[in-house]
C-alpha cells in the first residue's frame, strides 16, 4: 500500500496559514478565557458548592483543548515551512492571548487554598471530584506558592516577550543556517540544519561524515554568540522567576513537573555511571571496527557495515507495514492506532529544505487525533524514529475520554509509551537478521539508543546543571559556555572519545526549549522505565496489553513512584529496578563484542 508523506492539516483548519476557520477558533478562544475569568474572579470557594467547582473545570477544559488545537496546527505549519512568516504572527496572537487565561489559572490555584483541609478532602471524595483529585491537590500546592495575582500577571505578561519570546528567536537563528555539500555530480546544494544533521550522522562514508561535521561545527560556531545570548537570557529568565518565588533550588520545577523525587533522579544517574565502562568498551570497538582507535564523535550513530553486507533500508511505505505488523504481535489496538495514523495521513515525512530539524508527535484535543512531524530518510533508524513517534500517539490516543486534567503526563512518563514502542521496532529487525553481519549491524542500531540515553543525555544534564550554577553569577559567554560542553562530554563519556562536538549547546533545540526546563534526564528515565515495562511485556504475553493500557491511563493521576508501585511493583528510589534495565543493555553488548571479535 501507499502512504502519503506529507500530513494533512486541512483537516484540522483548512487553508494553513490563512485559515479562517483557525482565526474564528482563535477569537472564539479569547471570549471563552474572558468568561473563565470572570468567572474565577466571582467564584467563592468558601461557600459555593461543589458544582460551582465542576462548571469552572468544564470551562478551563474547554480553553485548554482550544488552546492545544490551535497551537498544535501553528506549530505544525512553523515545523513544515520554517519561512512562513504568517504563522509566526499566529502564533504571536496566540499566545497573547495567554497572560489572561494564566492570571485566571492563577486566581484559581490561589484560590483553592482558602478551602480548609477537611472541606478539601470531603469535596476530593466526592464522585465528581474523585477522578482529578491528585491534579488539582497538585494546583492547590502550587496556589500556596504563588506571588499576588497582580505580580503574577506582569510575570507571565512579561513571558511573551522574555521567555517565550528568546525560544523563538532561537528558531529564527536555525532557519538562517545552511550547510554546503558537493553531490557525487559535483553539484553542490545546501542543506537545511536537519538535512545536515541526518546525513552528517547516518551516512556509511566517513570521510562525508567528517567532511560534514566540520561544516556543521563551523556553522553553529560562526553564530555561537547569538546563541549565548539566546540561552542567557532564556534560563537568566527562569532563574529570575524562580527567585521572585523564593524557589533557589532550580531543579524544583523539573522534578515537581515530572513528579519525581530527587533521590529517585540521583539513584539513576549513579546507577548508570556505575555501568559506564563496557559502554565506553562498545564505543572503542565500534571505532576500531571503522579503522580508528577511538570514537570520534559524529561516527557514534554511523552504520557498520562488514563483509558483502548491504544495509538494510526501507521505503515509508515498507515501515509503515513493518511496524504495524510488530505492534500487533504486542498490542492489537497499538497496531490498529498506527494503521489509522497511516491511513489518515497524520504524519509529515518528507526530506526537503525548509523544514526544522528534528520529529515530535503533537497532540489535537478537539479532534482527539495527533500529528507526528520528522524527516524520514529509509534507514533502520528512521524506522525506530517513526515507531518512537507513534508510541507518543498511541498514549495520547487511550487518554482522550478522561478529563483534560489527567491527560497532563510529564516528559518522564511520556517518553515510556515512546521508547517501548522503539524497543519493539529494534528487537523485530534483530530477529529478522540472516546473516551474523546483518546481526552486527542491527545490534548497533539497537545500541545507538542506549548511548544516547547513558552518555549524550547524560552530558546534557551535567552540562545544564553547570551552565545554571554559573548563570546564576551572571551571564556566561559563548567561549564559557563551549568549554563547559566539551568538559560535560568528556565527564559523561568517560574521556573516551577521538574528538567531541563543541558547539553542542547551540544545535540542541531543546536546550532553547521555554516550556519544560531541563529537558533532557526525563528522556532516560522513559527509557530505562520503558525496558522494564517491555521486559515485563515478554513474560505476561497475551495478557500485557490492558494492563499497559491502564499504566498509560494513570501516567498524569499519580507521582512517577506510585505509578512504578502500583503497575510494576518495583521501588524506583533503589538500584535494583535501573540495574535491570541496564543489564539487557549489557546482554546487547557482550553478544555485539562477541561478534565483531573475529573484524578486527
Amino acid at each position: 500500500m501507499t502512504y502519503a508523506i506529507n500530513w494533512d492539516l486541512e483537516s484540522i483548519f483548512p487553508g494553513g496559514s490563512d485559515s479562517e476557520k483557525l482565526k474564528q477558533r482563535m477569537a472564539q478562544l479569547s471570549k471563552e478565557i474572558h468568561a473563565y475569568h470572570q468567572a474565577v474572579t466571582t467564584w467563592a470557594p468558601t461557600s459555593d458548592t461543589t458544582d460551582a467547582l465542576v462548571q469552572l473545570l468544564q470551562q478551563a477544559e474547554i480553553i485548554s483543548n482550544g488552546f492545544g488545537q490551535c497551537s498544535s496546527f501553528i506549530n505544525a505549519l512553523l515545523s513544515s515551512n520554517v519561512n512562513d512568516s504568517k504563522a509566526k504572527i499566529l502564533s504571536s496572537e496566540l499566545y497573547s492571548k495567554l497572560p489572561e487565561y494564566q492570571l485566571a489559572s492563577t486566581i484559581f490555584s490561589k484560590k483553592l487554598t482558602e478551602i480548609a483541609d477537611d472541606t478539601w478532602a470531603e469535596q476530593m471524595a466526592t464522585p465528581e471530584l474523585a477522578t482529578v483529585a491528585f491534579r488539582l491537590t497538585e494546583i492547590r500546592r502550587d496556589g500556596n506558592e504563588l506571588l499576588s495575582e497582580a505580580e503574577e500577571n506582569i510575570i507571565n505578561t512579561l513571558k511573551l516577550d522574555g521567555l517565550n519570546a528568546w525560544s523563538e528567536h532561537y528558531d529564527t537563528i536555525v532557519a538562517s543556517i545552511t550547510i554546503p555539500f558537493a553531490q557525487e555530480d559535483g553539484t553542490e546544494i545546501q542543506l537545511s540544519a536537519g538535512q545536515a544533521f541526518n546525513k552528517m550522522m547516518g551516512d556509511p562514508d566517513a570521510a562525508v561524515r567528517q567532511e560534514l561535521f566540520e561544516k556543521w561545527e563551523q556553522a553553529w560556531r560562526a553564530k555561537a554568540d547569538l546563541f549565548a545570548d539566546t540561552l542567557n537570557h532564556l534560563d537568566g529568565f527562569r532563574l529570575s522567576t524562580q527567585k521572585l518565588h523564593g524557589v533557589e533550588n532550580y531543579l524544583k520545577e523539573p522534578l515537581e513537573y515530572n513528579r519525581l523525587k530527587q533521590e529517585t533522579l540521583d539513584t539513576m544517574w549513579a546507577t548508570i555511571q556505575q555501568n559506564k565502562q563496557p559502554i565506553v568498551d562498545f564505543l572503542t570497538r565500534k571505532a576500531q571496527l571503522f579503522g580508528k582507535e577511538k570514537m570520534d564523535w559524529q561516527d557514534q550513530d554511523a552504520p557498520i557495515i562488514l563483509g558483502e553486507m548491504q544495509e538494510r533500508t526501507y521505503s515509508f511505505d515498507a515501515a509503515a507495514e513493518f511496524i504495524v505488523a510488530n505492534f500487533q504481535k504486542f498490542s492489537p489496538k497499538m497496531s490498529e492506532f498506527a494503521q489509522l495514523a497511516f491511513d489518515n495521513a497524520w504524519i509529515e515525512a518528507e526530506d526537503r529544505p525548509g523544514k526544522r530539524p528534528g520529529g515530535y508527535c503533537t497532540s489535537l484535543p478537539e479532534t482527539q487525533e495527533s500529528r507526528i512531524f520528522m524527516t524520514y530518510s529509509n534507514s533502520v533508524n528512521e524506522v525506530a524514529t517513526l515507531a518512537h513517534e507513534l508510541g507518543h500517539a498511541f498514549h495520547s490516543s487511550v487518554l482522550w475520554d478522561l478529563p483534560s486534567l489527567n491527560q497532563d503526563y510529564a516528559m518522564n512518563v511520556a517518553e515510556t509509551a515512546s521508547t517501548f514502542a522503539e524497543l519493539i521496532v529494534a528487537d523485530a529487525t534483530l530477529k529478522e537478521a540472516k546473516t551474523k553481519e546483518e546481526k552486527i549491524n542491527l545490534l548497533d542500531a539497537k545500541m545507538q539508543n542506549a548511548i544516547a540515553m547513558f552518555m549524550n543525555i547524560h552530558t546534557r544534564y551535567i552540562f545544564e546543571n553547570n551552565f545554571y550554577q554559573a548563570r546564576q553569577k551572571g551571564l556566561v559567554s559563548s567561549e564559557q559556555i563551549t568549554e563547559m560542553m566539551v568538559a560535560a562530554q568528556k565527564e559523561s563519556y568517560l574521556d573516551s572519545l577521538g574528538t567531541y562536538h563543541p558547539h553542542f549547546w547551540a544545535a540542541k533545540l531543546h536546550f532553547f526549549i521555554d516550556d519544560v526546563p531541563f529537558y533532557n534526564f526525563p528522556y532516560t528515565f522513559g527509557y530505562l522505565f520503558s525496558m522494564g515495562i517491555y521486559a515485563y511485556a515478554n513474560q505476561k504475553g497475551a495478557n500485557f496489553e490492558d494492563e499497559y493500557i491502564a499504566l498509560l491511563r494513570d501516567t498524569a493521576s499519580m507521582t512517577t513512584e506510585d505509578l512504578a508501585q502500583k503497575h510494576l511493583q518495583v521501588d524506583l528510589t533503589k538500584p535494583d529496578f535501573w540495574q535491570a534495565g541496564i543489564d539487557m543493555v549489557l546482554n546487547d553488548i557482550n553478544e555485539f563484542m562477541a561478534l565483531t571479535a573475529d573484524y578486527l
